[in-house]
């Protein structure tokens, strides 16, 4: 699976790294329902971090179609409120 983090560019990332990934996504969309800020940040930074430490860089002048686009990690909650789908950032 091919993922975008916005602003910082592409990943290949295996899918069976999906549902450890999806634990975090849990998390996040249920701090974001709380309105928890300082739990969204440190979740939405777990996640990109998981992301770039699993995944694969692809070269920077690629540009593949991404399954998965995340938001950067300055993003704010309203901001990542827009991205979400009813399964989260990440689908599953």
């Amino acid at each position: 699976m091919i993922v975008r983090i916005m602003g910082e560019g592409q990943v290949i990332l295996a899918d069976g790294h999906l549902a450890e990934l999806n634990r975090l996504d849990d998390e996040l969309l249920a701090e974001m329902e709380n309105g928890d800020g300082p739990g969204f940040r440190r979740t939405l930074q777990a996640l990109l971090t998981r992301v770039r430490d699993l995944g694969e860089p692809l070269p920077d002048d690629s540009l593949e179609p991404s399954e998965l686009i995340l938001p950067s990690p300055d993003a704010t909650l309203e901001e990542v409120r827009e991205l979400l789908s009813d399964d989260g950032l990440i689908p599953g």
